[in-house]
């Protein structure tokens, strides 16, 4: 049996796009997915880069283990499986990794993002030079186990509100470069994404209003955004129900953050606003899973939870390989 090492890998990207991740209010974030080759579906070229950096971080100059202690001609077949309960994504991205140490490697996913899993449930199959996907198998399942993580984690938020008619939604509180792929969990899971990012709507906290100092020309300030980028939402973020008083006389204003505030003080803010529909009342700021359905039932139209992303815990995930017969 040769033991001599393959030459380095040959990376390749093919991008396209299309698709979208849902939000709040029936808006459609643009996503990156690829519509006719295989090769680079569900990535965009920020996700393509992540790809390329973590192989690069974990393959270096070479993977010296599989290089020396793995046959070149030994062939290997493995399938992504379940090791605990959870709900799965980013499963796109993990073949893709595949893919990218080895084109050739044949890639069959099993189970879609979003699918519920148990211990033992097969999420995708993956064949060919067992040395590449030996290097392979920790980014692949990294990417995997994180995304769908945050996409469990989400999921029983919604449970918990189940029937409240409340929407749970996510923040910008995400792993830095990850945002995208993290939000697409989120949607996994059954929620909704908030803003993407400082661009695409306007949320004035009480940071903002503290630095400039003159609340009184609030509404002047949001006039003119307005004016200038009419598509954009403006959203502030109230403290108290004198806050919340001041700014429902805006009418400007499209969603109302409701920040840190118990549920009796939410309640009172719901009803300051009557039958009106705007703005959208958010809550946020202590919101965990023994607390959001009390949230929920105070008649908000939704909360923003920042643990999704910031402490969501990786899903249990193995590599279990099915040995080939080598060629002769």
């Amino acid at each position: 049996m040769s033991l001599a090492p393959r030459r380095g890998f040959q990376y390749e990207s093919k991008i396209s796009f299309g698709a979208g991740l849902r939000r709040a209010g029936g808006s459609t974030l643009l996503v990156a997915r690829a519509v006719s080759n295989p090769l680079g579906s569900g990535v965009d070229e920020k996700v393509s880069q992540l790809i390329e950096l973590a192989l690069s971080e974990d393959i270096g100059s070479g993977d010296v283990t599989s290089q020396y202690f793995v046959s070149e001609q030994r062939e290997g077949q493995a399938f992504l499986v379940a090791r605990s309960e959870g709900v799965v994504a980013g499963v796109e991205i993990g073949a893709e990794v595949f893919r990218r140490v080895d084109p050739a490697c044949e890639v069959t996913v099993m189970l879609q993002d979003g699918s519920s899993v148990f211990p033992g449930v097969q999420i995708l199959e993956v064949s060919g030079k067992a040395q590449s996907l030996l290097t392979a198998e920790r980014t692949a399942i990294n990417f995997v186990q994180r995304l769908s993580g945050v996409a469990t984690r989400t999921s029983k938020f919604v449970k918990a509100v189940e029937g409240t008619g409340v929407t749970i939604m996510d923040t910008r509180k995400t792993t830095p470069g990850w945002r995208l792929l993290e939000k697409n969990a989120v949607v996994s899971g059954g929620g909704y994404n908030h803003r993407m990012g400082l661009y695409d709507r306007a949320m004035v906290k009480d940071n903002h209003l503290l630095v400039d100092g003159t609340s009184v020309d609030l509404k002047n300030s949001i006039q003119s955004m307005k004016k200038d980028h009419p598509e954009i939402a403006v959203e502030l973020e109230a403290d108290t129900l004198e806050q919340v008083e001041a700014f429902l006389g805006m009418n400007e204003v499209d969603y109302l953050l409701l920040d840190n505030m118990d549920n009796f003080t939410i309640k009172k803010a719901v009803s300051m606003r009557g039958d009106r529909k705007r703005p959208v009342l958010e809550a946020s700021g202590g919101v965990s899973l023994e607390t959001v359905r009390g949230i929920a039932e105070t008649g908000v139209d939704c909360i923003s939870v920042g643990e999704l992303t910031h402490s969501a815990v990786a899903l249990d995930l193995a590599l279990d390989f099915v040995p080939l017969p080598e060629r002769g």
